[in-house]
């Protein structure tokens, strides 16, 4: 039993809806989040158990901090935001929990969240190999780092969500290129803490004229024809294939 999950079943939390208090009450309740830390810190033990100077955990735990903004980048611009994954009947339900739902209803905090069965295997990928250079303690240590790393993203894309206005100016400009991916064109700012990675490949916007509106923004590219074509994930979110895939945010606000 996780704790608090309770109010996380057969509930619905909208970000446009909720306090500070309530994000951060629904945050540490969501299971995922809990596994994540139960697992960085037993992680932390174990590189510490194995440990027999501090320079191994010291210098894997910061490969990670170098490589996690490269690694998510490439992840969200190619796979996240790329078209392969719906064309297939095995991989289309994964692509619709993990990324397009989340854009169909941005506000939705339950999909908000990256899927566990997912995002968990990515991080011991991206982080355990890399450590091991380092030996037993580094890649348990890459892993506590790749773990705390990943719940810091997953807090700080809820607060982008949000409804609440940051006091800190970079927070503000943070949250405001975050808010342009999802609502004027999501082919750039692919970033959540850090858009140093999309200034290098110039997918970096500050502003929303800098670029055109994109008719895609809340479906990714999976348009009427190409629900057609591909009709597993139209299925799976309950239209028919052919219709214009609406978006859940534009349901709820015109109920």
């Amino acid at each position: 039993m996780f704790i608090g999950s309770s109010i996380w079943k057969g509930r619905k939390h909208y970000l446009d809806k909720m306090t500070l208090r309530e994000l951060v009450r629904a945050y540490f309740c969501y299971p995922a989040i809990q596994v994540y830390l139960f697992l960085a810190a037993v992680s932390a033990g174990l590189a510490v158990h194995f440990a027999q100077e501090a320079l191994p955990a010291i210098f894997s735990v910061g490969a990670v901090f170098v490589i996690y903004p490269v690694v998510w980048y490439l992840l969200h611009r190619h796979i996240l935001h790329g078209k392969f994954l719906y064309k297939s009947p095995l991989t289309a339900p994964a692509w619709k929990r993990i990324h397009f739902d989340h854009h169909r209803d941005p506000n939705d905090l339950g999909v908000l969240f990256g899927s566990l069965k997912n995002t968990l295997p990515t991080v011991v990928a991206m982080t355990v190999p890399l450590g091991l250079v380092w030996g037993k303690a580094g890649a348990c240590a890459a892993l506590a780092a790749g773990l705390l790393i990943t719940c810091f993203y997953e807090y700080c894309h809820c607060f982008q969500h949000l409804a609440y206005t940051p006091k800190w100016t970079f927070l503000r400009k943070m949250k405001k290129w975050h808010v342009a991916h999802h609502y004027h064109n999501e082919k750039g700012n692919y970033g959540i803490t850090n858009f140093v990675v999309d200034r290098i490949f110039g997918t970096f916007y500050s502003r929303p004229d800098m670029v055109p509106r994109s008719p895609t923004v809340f479906n990714l590219g999976y348009t009427a024809e190409e629900a057609k074509k591909y009709p597993w994930v139209a299925e799976l979110s309950g239209f028919a294939p052919g219709d214009t895939p609406i978006p859940k945010e534009n349901l709820r606000n015109t109920a």
